[in-house]
């Protein structure tokens, strides 16, 4: 329980106005990004750590995915209504991812996080260099399957990326679409789209565990999930009206960003 954690922000009044409009903005574009592409959480965590100093470590994951929940169930939502998705993907992903995060969350203490940022830093370059190299790669569907291997491969992706979000978190809708693209042959609106529907079982799976705790500050998170909602919304229209190549820069772009976030992170320890 998080009875001794610090609650200063609990209470809106605060925060300030100026910190309050900045986390709405990166709320709103940590939506949008994560609606086309994923990784909108290296927007919005980054942003509430450095204006709620004294929040806990547990308040302000927990609070990331309370904003985070409703922006996703929103992009995934108008991903579902404007392009037609294959079921038996989400219905394989979501329940695997949701399992995978609930098994990285188990163990998340138990892991040194800094092991992880040099091998992800090398996959994000292969795969940023295969997919700059290769440009039809992810511009189009394949057709619906339902084969043994390909199921397996579905579920793999679930547990995989669902147990590094639930042990370590940023970048997961984007780790969802390398895997989808890469090994399930989908393009980058449809990984896009399926990553949003395995984020929502990723994020309550969190939730799950955050919640009992006492760790969401539920002023905030709400305020800031109106926004992300929003952004998410937008985000997910955009992706949908201008397509695979232009979720395909984005993605791109948030690789690169990500890895040099890494990168930094791993030079000064």
């Amino acid at each position: 329980m998080l009875a001794d954690a610090p609650c200063l922000f609990n209470d809106l009044g605060s925060l300030g106005a100026a910190p309050l409009m900045l986390l709405l903005v990166a709320s709103f574009a940590a939506g949008w990004v994560d609606a086309v592409v994923g990784g909108g959480g290296l927007i919005q965590l980054p942003m509430l750590s450095i204006l709620l100093p004294h929040a806990a470590t547990a308040q302000i994951l927990a609070t990331n995915k309370i904003a985070s929940v409703f922006g996703t169930l929103a992009s995934a939502t108008t991903y579902i209504r404007r392009i037609s998705l294959d079921r038996s993907t989400g219905a394989w992903l979501a329940p695997t991812a949701l399992i995978g995060s609930a098994a990285g969350a188990a163990v998340a203490a138990a892991i040194p996080r800094s092991a992880f940022d040099p091998i992800i830093v090398v996959a994000l370059t292969v795969v940023g260099a295969y997919t700059v190299m290769r440009p039809h790669v992810g511009t189009s569907d394949p057709a619906p399957r339902g084969d043994t291997g390909h199921i397996v491969t579905l579920a793999c992706i679930g547990i995989a990326v669902g147990f590094y979000d639930g042990a370590l978190g940023p970048g997961t809708g984007s780790f969802f679409v390398i895997a989808l693209v890469s090994f399930a042959g989908q393009s980058f609106l449809g990984a896009s789209a399926h990553a949003k529907i395995a984020n929502v079982a990723t994020n309550i799976a969190a939730l799950v565990v955050f919640v009992p705790q006492g760790a969401v500050m539920w002023s905030l998170g709400l305020v800031m999930a109106a926004a992300n909602t929003a952004g998410g919304y937008v985000g997910a229209r955009t992706a949908v009206a201008r397509g695979s190549g232009f979720v395909r820069v984005v993605f791109l772009v948030v690789i690169a960003v990500l890895s040099a976030t890494l990168v930094m992170k791993i030079i000064h320890g």
